[in-house]
């Protein structure tokens, strides 16, 4: 099973951002064997995220304050960041949940819990010092979920896909007798027609077919009651081999 690697993708506007969640990643491995890859688009991006092709979307909703703003300026605009990270939060949660896909909301709002799930999306409130950690460590969970749960749909199909061969081979092994006596039946049949004189080249032609052909299914359901015996056997030989195994525990 081919396990392609992972795509993290970055929705922000500020550079630090993206730099933050990409030094704080976790450093031991990967959940998928050939890392990770990362894409960084600005948060406008968003609304087009349906149908692309990434793993777990990382997005940026807060709005902080600038550090060159005086007293007078961080008053004024307080209230003003305040409805912004509502109005930001809300849009990007909606976009992220429309795509279908797993995300982290990273938000400023100090109304809101520490983190909140909102179906495939994970709010976590930007804490100073630890919030590109929070997002590395519930981003590396997520993606290993999703790897879990991926490998988990792809066994269940090859386990469909080998009852259904098997519901098919128990059915051949059980008409086995019937097919065997209609091919009979048949064969019979036709090597009468064969010796039977005075008969048209052509229907002697069409009769011998007939038989080669009955021989050669003939042969195809004798190879099915050898594979039975096979099976039988080695069901046998697992079997006694298990019993050891088992009392040696």
């Amino acid at each position: 099973m081919s396990i392609q690697r992972p795509t993290v993708l970055i929705l922000a506007s500020d550079p630090a951002f993206s730099r933050e969640i990409t030094a704080n990643w976790p450093q031991d491995p990967a959940p998928r064997s050939d890392g990770l890859e990362f894409i960084v688009l600005d948060e406008g991006f968003s609304r087009g995220l349906q149908g692309s092709n990434y793993d777990l979307a990382i997005a940026d909703a807060s709005c902080d304050e600038k550090d060159n703003e005086n007293e007078k300026d961080k008053g004024k605009n307080k209230i003003k960041r305040k409805h912004l990270n509502k109005r930001l939060n809300k849009d990007l949660k909606q976009s992220l949940a429309a795509a279908g896909k797993p995300a982290i909301l990273i938000h400023s709002d100090p109304s809101l819990d520490f983190y909140n799930i909102h179906g495939a999306v994970l709010e976590l409130r930007r804490e100073p010092g630890i919030w590109p950690a929070m997002a590395g460590l519930a981003g590396r969970e997520i993606l290993r979920r999703c790897q879990a749960e991926s490998i988990a749909r792809e066994a269940e199909k090859a386990c469909a896909a080998a009852q259904a061969e098997a519901t098919l081979g128990r059915f051949m092994v059980e008409m086995r007798t019937n097919i065997n006596n209609a091919l009979t039946t048949v064969l019979g049949n036709a090597e009468l027609l064969v010796l039977e004189p005075g008969l048209p080249a052509t229907v002697l032609a069409q009769a011998d077919t007939i038989r080669n052909m009955a021989l050669r299914l003939h042969e195809v359901f004798q190879r099915f009651s050898s594979i039975e015996k096979e099976l039988h056997v080695e069901a046998r030989e697992s079997g006694k081999k298990a019993i050891p195994a088992a009392a040696g525990r």
